[in-house]
């Protein structure tokens, strides 16, 4: 997909961080956009930036909820004729260890995480599959190959949507659908802020977890668009976003068992 003009992308999670800079870079293609958000004061700041420069409908949706993907999918067939690209970008987490963590904060995390990726796929595949060609984009993380401690449920879905993904690969082999698993590294984004931290490392508080976090964090929410809105464009099946990314992924191939423990260990005594 070369050319992003007049193509219509779905970008979920479009209220900050990635999917914010995904949806400014799509409009400046030429790209008409359907933007969702669960919060709605965060999904209309994009929009303000916006505008005048794309058609634009936004759509207060949460991605968790099966019935709101679906009609999403409705409503932008309806609104654009067309869907040519669908990003699911929404994202969670909790910080907490594993036998500790509530099935109620536990199902969130996996809900938003990875039945709102199959909801997003599956919502628009049939109207994907109309197109030419088209494009899914399902944001993983370097989480989806190399778990932290007391993240458990993000790494837990982060890894389904990569066999989500590879399931995909396999199954629309031919069809003018590809599907780009994305894996980031450190991003600037506010997820952290974001996410319920209950206990940590040192009994840290999420204000020093935050302050830490964007420290580390390698890559801005810009770059990392452009990296996938790249990907896109070569309909390129992974894409690891970041140095420290690549570092992981390559530690996690040539020593899979003693990397993991290794991450664990520092993870543990910094905090």
């Amino acid at each position: 997909m070369k050319d992003l003009r007049n193509k219509v992308a779905v970008v979920t999670g479009a209220g900050s961080g990635i999917g914010r800079q995904l949806a400014h870079q799509l409009a400046k293609a030429g790209a008409e956009l359907v933007l969702a958000d669960v919060v709605q004061k965060n999904l209309e700041a994009t929009v303000g930036e916006l505008y005048g420069q794309t058609k634009i409908t936004s759509h207060v949706v949460d991605v968790a909820k099966r019935d709101q993907v679906y009609a999403l999918a409705d409503a932008a067939v309806k609104a654009h004729g067309q869907v040519d690209i669908v990003i699911n970008n929404a994202g969670v987490t909790v910080l907490q260890p594993l036998d500790q963590v509530s099935y109620e904060d536990f199902e969130w995390v996996m809900n938003v995480n990875f039945w709102g990726v199959v909801y997003g796929t599956l919502a628009f595949l049939p109207h994907l599959k109309t197109r030419p060609e088209a494009s899914v984009v399902n944001i993983s993380s370097v989480n989806g190959f190399v778990p932290f401690p007391n993240n458990g449920p993000y790494n837990c879905s982060k890894y389904a949507v990569y066999g989500f993904n590879e399931t995909l690969h396999q199954e629309l082999a031919g069809s003018p659908v590809v599907v780009t698993s994305v894996h980031p590294g450190g991003i600037k984004t506010n997820i952290i802020r974001n996410a319920k931290v209950h206990a940590s490392p040192g009994g840290n508080d999420k204000a020093h977890i935050t302050s830490r976090f964007d420290s580390i964090a390698s890559t801005s929410a810009e770059d990392a668009a452009k990296a996938i809105l790249g990907a896109v464009k070569k309909k390129q099946k992974k894409l690891l976003i970041g140095l420290d990314a690549h570092a992981m992924d390559l530690a996690k191939r040539l020593m899979p068992e003693e990397f993991t423990s290794l991450v664990g260990m520092l993870t543990q005594r910094v905090g």
